[in-house]
Formats: structure tokens, C-alpha cells, sequence
């Protein structure tokens, strides 16, 4: 007899039954920011979104990144911080009506009980532009606090009204070394994860889930959710997790690639720009990415037809027929010998010379499931639609600007730069452009090694501008001379700010450095550390005119314990070094202070530089030999080596501050500006003080030949409008990995 299959439950013992238990990836979900992994360019200490969690001062907000990076666990983590209301709903499921409803008990509170509301909004690019123009008014008066998650660019996918009135922050996908954390810490916890079971993960397990789950924290718990829960107790009391059973909970790597969104737009543009580039490794690189993630071949061959003509052209005739000779073949064969048309097509064209009379598109394949994916670098992805907001395609270098069409840029991700995929034999038509590919592969990894041509760093955050902060901060920093505010300018081209650093200014007196920080570094924070008591009233004073989170943090102190503890981005100074009694120990001190990536950069004025006075005076207003004497007399003083003002040289800030543990670079900066010389300059100049430039003088000169200069500089200088030269040294210190 059969046995007999068991009756479902009834109804009632269904509405009896407990709920099923929530998945791993959302039992271990972050509860507070110390939790949180990852991320940390937008909530790290100090960083403009974690000071506004903690001081409860949420503005709309928008969190654009790919599945798994933390989205909605970062909105649980500020409704778990703040005291105002939190209403979550999702686009998918909520329609006008639900908002109406959510904005009118915010209308409500708000009116009775002065209660603010955050509305979290998941997948906010699905709402319809009736659900995103029902919940604009509302989010423009202040009745509600939108806080948005979405994986699609929100600059096409979100109403543009409501991106203009919210923060836009990206979130990138988590490293290797932050999803290996979330998954010990949910083999460790015993109330949420797996903590009170047996679970061994042997040698090899958890790397392969790390590594397939490319960046996917949710991916990551999830396989190790199947694998714990699959594998049965052994017979030592232990589930034993080994590579075997990780390699079937998690088979494939996840590629970020979706059809419609940023990822093909950003792939594609990277496999254009790398086949105009003459880079086949990096073409085979990008092809293999949209081939392993689906792509359909024909769309690679439409656009490789096109690049043939678009970007080579009659520079060589025959590259439109080979690809659609291999575009017709691979409709013959298909998928998978297909592809090796499809890498013939692309490595022909991104090795064939370059004319743009027609331009013309490219395609490849390499091993990607053996490697992390790294991600597109910025200058290569599509910068037609997001260039404003998060630098898309900025930096990018057009190999048609340049002599034979080349130019030394970076092609592949930043973990496979110099990485070597196609090696062309000594063969016929591979003979005839192997010597010369060997020339640019060898030019562009030299043009690397020395800092040119590769990928500058991508904005990860953005926002509105609020129109009367920049033009308070226009009034403050115009303040400046036309000579400082060039040196500003240098210094900060050579910091490569991003909105979301941290700025530590090291002398902010008035704020020439302070202030363009605080515009470059919206979404970041910027820390101004004062010597003197009243350089912190004055810079207070004028940050008060400030919104509170836009401030900057005015502190004095030891500089360790005034900026509690925070490592920063980059640290900015000007004449700091030179006033320091032990500048490299002053070094020494601050570069703790700076994160793994993060730079110091410092002004040094070299007064040997220093425009020599002698030569503004005409050659006729004093006799050549006192004239002589002068030119002579002034060279002694700007060259003593004892003197603690002339004494530096770029020279003797290297041996200083050249330890082999720091990589430092020096750049000189000419300045000349216009002086006009005043009685009072003259004065400045002559007037007997201790240590003044009389009484240098005076050591190197009779008392008779330093009366006629005074007089000759006073006759022919009072009034005049000169021409005033010098030279300041940028120098840039990071620490080197050890």
C-alpha cells in the first residue's frame, strides 16, 4: 500500500503557522553605521552624509549603486538614527494613492505635532511621472524628506525636479575584503546569522564566494545561506563547508551588465574608445565583458561595421570587408565557435591604422571569469549624459587629437593596467604591426609609470548648488591677490579634489585654502586647524554666515586631538613647513593623518627666489660699481645657508623629506604680479629693524654705498608700478605601501 500524501494545512491552521524565517542577507542587515560595511567615501568619519545621520539633520537624498551594495540597509541605518518619522514604501507596489496618504499623516504631524517625516522611496525610478509630479510639491515645501534607492542612473530614470532638490550619492560595489568581513560576521553571530551552529568553512570556500559574489554583499550571504542550510552535520558534530559545496552555491560571477542601463552604456563606450585607441588587449578586455554577461553578438558586429569605416577608413580598405565577412560568418555558425569571429574582427580593427574619414567602432574577448571585474575607468564610460554629475568620460584623451592618431592613456581597469591579452605573431600582415603595437604598448606603460595618461578618480557624489553659497564663497576667496589666488589654483589642480573628500587646511588664516576646499568638497568636509586664537574667531565669524553642515570645522590644539581622531583625503598648507622648528618631524606628525590614498600638498615660498630689488632700479640711477655691490650684497643674503629663511632649496627639501617609506614630488611655480611701491613699501624695505633687509644689507656694505642706494632706489622706484617675480615649491608627500 502507498503510502499516503500528506493534506495540505487548512486555512485556519495556515493563519495558525509561523511566518517562514527571513533570508540570511536580510536577517544580517547593518543596525547602526558602526555595522555598516563599505562605503565609506559617503559615510566614513567625518564625510558630510554621516555627520548629517548623526546630527539628525537628513535632507532628500538619492542612493544610486549596483545590487547589493547597501542601499536600502543605509536608509533602515538613518531611520534607525533619527527622531523624525520613517515611512518606507516601495515604487514597485505603491501607487499615487499611497502617497497621498504617506504626505498627508506628514502634512498632519507636521502641523500638530512639529514631527518631521523621512519618506523612503525603494526603487524610486519605477514611480510613473504621475506618482514622481504627486510627490515633487511635497518634497519642495519640506512636508517630507524623500529619501530614494535606485540601481539606475537617476539623472534619466528619476524626475529631474526631484534629482535638482536631493543629494545624489553613489554607491560603489563592496571590495573583497568588506564582503569576506559580512560573511565572518554572519558565521559569528549567533542571534542573526549562523554563530550557534557548527559551521566550518575549510581552506578555498569562503574566497570563492567572495570572489564569484564581485562585490555583492546579498549574493555573498545568500550562497553561503544554501550552502550552510544543504550541507548536513558530520560525523564530528560539524558542517564542514568545503570548496566543492561553495562552487555549487554560487556557479557563476556576477557581472554587473544591464541592457538598458549605465553598465552596457559604459562598456560599449570603453570597447569604442579602446579599439580607436590601438589597444586590442583592452578591446578583447571589454568584449569579453558584454559577451560573458549576454550581449547579443550582432549588436558588437553592427558597431565594429561602423568603426571600420568611422575610425580607420581608407587607412586601410579592406577593414570593412574583413568584418563583414565575419559578421556573415558568425550568422552562419553562431555561438559558441562564433566568437572567434567575433575576437578575428575586433583585433584587426584595434591593430589597424587609424584615420577618422569615415570613424568608425570596436569588439574583443579574454578571460573574465577566472578575474575580478574592475570597474570602467571614468574617462572611458559614457560621459554624453552624467559628465556634470559624476565626471563620466572627463580626462578622456581623443587619439585623433594626436601626431599618427595615438596617445598614451589608460584603456584597462586600474587592477590590469600593463595586463598583455593578444601577442601578434611574425606573420604576414601580424609581422608587419607587431614592432610598431610593441612601441605603444612600451610608450603607454612608461607614460604610466610617470603618472601620465591614466584614469583620473570619479565624482561619487553630487547635488544641488545652493546659489547664495557659492556667491558667499566667490566674495571670500576673491579677496585674495591675483598672486595667491594662482598659487590656490595650482595647489588644488594638483589635490584632484572630489566632492566627497575630507580637507584638512593646515593655515587658514583669512581662508584662501579654507574656502575653495569647502566649494570643491560639498558632500566631503573640510577641517581648518588655526595656530593662533585669532585666526579661529575670524574664521568662526565668517563660517557662521554658513548653513551648519556646510561649515567648516574651525579647530586649535594639538592637531591629532583637535580633528578627533579623522584621516583625511588631503591635507593643504601654504608656508607651513618653513615655520616649523623640525619640519620633517612636522611631516612625520601629519602623515598619520592621511588615508591610504590620501596626499599632503604644501606651498613653500623659496625666498632664495625672492626678486632681487637691485634689479628694478634703472641702470642710470646709480653708479655701476654701487649698482654692482648691491646685486652682489643681495645674492650673499638670499644664498646663506644658515639663514633659516633662505636656507631651502627644492634640492634640500629632498634630502629633508625624501624617506624611502613616501614617494614625494616637487614642482616649481613661477609668480610675477604687479607691485606698486609706495613710500611706505620704500620704508618697509630701509627702515633700520632687527634682522631686516637694511641691516642684511648693511653686514655686506659701507655705510656711505648703502646711503646712496637707499637714495637712488627711493629716487627711482617711489610711484612706480614694477614687476615683482619669485618662486614657490609645490610638494606633494603620500606615504608608499610597505
Amino acid at each position: 500500500m502507498s503510502p499516503r500524501t500528506p493534506k495540505p494545512p487548512s486555512a485556519q491552521q495556515r493563519l495558525t503557522m509561523p511566518p517562514p524565517p527571513e533570508p540570511l542577507a536580510a536577517r544580517m542587515r547593518p543596525r547602526n553605521l558602526d555595522e555598516y560595511c563599505g562605503q565609506q567615501h559617503i559615510i566614513g568619519p567625518g564625510r558630510l552624509l554621516r555627520r548629517a545621520i548623526e546630527a539628525d539633520q537628513i535632507s532628500s537624498l538619492i542612493l544610486h549603486g549596483p545590487p547589493g551594495t547597501g542601499k536600502t540597509t543605509l536608509a533602515r541605518v538613518i531611520a534607525g538614527a533619527t527622531r523624525a518619522r520613517f515611512v518606507a514604501i516601495n515604487a514597485v507596489l505603491a501607487g499615487v494613492g499611497d502617497i497621498r496618504t504617506a504626505v498627508g499623516e506628514a502634512r498632519d504631524r507636521r502641523d500638530s505635532h512639529g514631527e518631521r517625516t523621512i519618506l523612503f522611496v525603494d526603487e524610486v525610478h519605477r514611480f510613473n511621472k504621475a506618482q514622481q509630479d504627486a510627490l515633487l510639491p511635497w518634497v519642495e515645501n519640506g512636508t517630507v524628506v524623500l529619501v530614494g534607492a535606485t540601481t539606475e542612473n537617476p539623472y534619466f530614470e528619476v524626475n529631474k525636479a526631484l534629482v535638482s532638490r536631493s543629494r545624489i550619492f553613489q554607491l560603489l560595489p563592496l571590495t573583497d575584503a568588506d564582503v569576506s568581513a559580512v560573511l565572518i560576521a554572519a558565521l559569528a553571530d549567533a542571534e542573526r546569522g549562523f554563530g550557534a551552529r557548527p559551521v566550518i568553512l575549510e581552506d578555498g570556500a569562503l574566497e570563492h564566494i567572495v570572489g564569484v559574489a564581485n562585490g555583492d554583499a546579498r549574493a555573498a550571504l545568500n550562497a553561503l545561506e544554501l550552502a550552510v542550510e544543504t550541507t548536513p552535520v558530520g560525523p564530528d558534530g560539524t558542517q564542514r563547508i568545503d570548496l566543492s559545496v561553495a562552487e555549487e552555491s554560487i556557479q557563476r560571477r556576477a557581472v554587473l551588465y544591464d541592457k538598458e542601463g549605465d553598465a552596457h552604456f559604459d562598456t560599449i563606450s570603453a570597447f569604442i574608445k579602446s579599439v580607436r585607441g590601438s589597444d586590442p588587449d583592452a578591446a578583447l578586455y571589454w568584449l569579453a565583458r558584454m559577451v560573458y554577461a549576454g550581449e547579443d553578438p550582432r549588436f558588437i558586429f553592427r558597431r565594429l561595421l561602423i568603426l571600420a569605416c568611422e575610425d580607420i577608413g581608407l587607412a586601410d580598405p579592406h577593414a570593412i570587408d574583413l568584418v563583414s565577412a565575419c559578421a556573415s560568418t558568425y550568422d552562419r555558425v553562431g555561438l559558441p565557435e562564433g566568437r572567434y569571429h567575433l575576437a578575428h574582427a575586433t583585433l584587426y580593427l584595434a591593430a589597424a591604422p587609424k584615420s577618422n574619414s569615415a570613424m568608425a567602432f570596436f569588439d574583443a574577448l579574454a578571460a573574465v571569469a577566472e578575474e575580478r571585474a574592475g570597474d570602467v575607468p571614468v574617462h572611458l564610460k559614457d560621459g554624453s549624459r552624467d559628465k556634470e554629475g559624476f565626471g563620466h568620460g572627463e580626462g578622456y584623451l581623443y587619439p585623433h587629437a594626436y601626431r599618427d592618431h595615438w596617445v598614451a592613456q589608460q584603456y584597462l581597469p586600474d587592477a590590469l593596467r600593463g595586463r598583455v591579452f593578444w601577442q601578434p605573431s611574425t606573420q604576414g600582415w601580424e609581422g608587419q604591426v607587431g614592432p610598431e603595437l610593441a612601441r605603444r604598448r612600451e610608450a603607454q606603460l612608461a607614460a604610466m609609470v610617470e603618472g601620465a595618461g591614466l584614469a583620473p578618480v570619479e565624482q561619487l557624489s553630487t547635488g544641488p548648488q545652493d546659489p547664495r553659497l557659492e556667491r558667499w564663497l566667490h566674495r571670500t576667496a576673491s579677496q585674495a591677490g591675483a598672486r595667491l589666488a594662482s598659487l590656490r589654483d595650482a595647489l588644488f589642480a594638483a589635490a584632484r579634489l572630489q566632492r566627497h573628500h575630507l580637507v584638512l587646511d593646515l593655515q587658514p588664516g583669512t581662508g584662501l585654502l579654507t574656502w575653495e576646499a569647502l566649494r570643491q568638497v560639498p558632500e566631503g568636509g573640510v577641517w581648518a586647524w588655526a595656530a593662533e586664537a585669532g585666526e579661529v574667531a575670524g574664521l568662526r565669524g565668517l563660517a557662521e554666515r554658513l548653513p551648519a553642515l556646510q561649515r567648516p570645522q574651525v579647530v586649535t590644539g594639538a592637531l591629532a586631538e583637535a580633528v578627533g581622531g579623522l584621516r583625511f583625503d588631503r591635507i593643504l598648507g601654504r608656508d607651513r613647513l618653513t615655520q616649523a622648528a623640525d619640519p620633517a618631524a612636522w611631516v612625520a606628525e601629519l602623515l598619520p593623518l592621511l588615508l591610504p590614498e590620501g596626499r599632503l600638498l604644501l606651498l613653500e615660498t623659496l625666498a632664495r627666489d625672492t626678486q632681487r630689488i637691485s634689479a628694478l632700479v634703472s641702470p642710470d640711477a646709480l653708479a655701476p660699481a654701487d649698482l654692482a655691490a648691491w646685486a652682489h650684497a643681495e645674492d650673499v643674503i638670499y644664498s646663506d645657508p644658515q639663514d633659516p629663511l633662505t636656507r631651502w632649496t627644492a634640492e634640500a627639501w629632498q634630502a629633508l623629506l625624501g624617506a624611502p617609506d613616501r614617494g614625494l614630488q616637487l614642482g616649481r611655480l613661477p609668480t610675477r604680479h604687479a607691485l606698486q611701491v609706495t613710500e611706505g613699501t620704500l620704508d618697509r624695505w630701509f627702515a633700520p629693524r632687527p634682522a631686516g633687509y637694511r641691516e642684511r644689507l648693511a653686514a655686506q656694505l659701507d655705510s656711505a654705498c648703502l646711503a646712496r642706494i637707499e637714495a637712488a632706489a627711493r629716487r627711482s622706484l617711489a610711484g612706480a608700478e614694477v614687476s615683482w617675480g619669485g618662486t614657490t615649491l609645490l610638494l606633494e608627500i603620500r606615504r608608499l605601501p610597505r
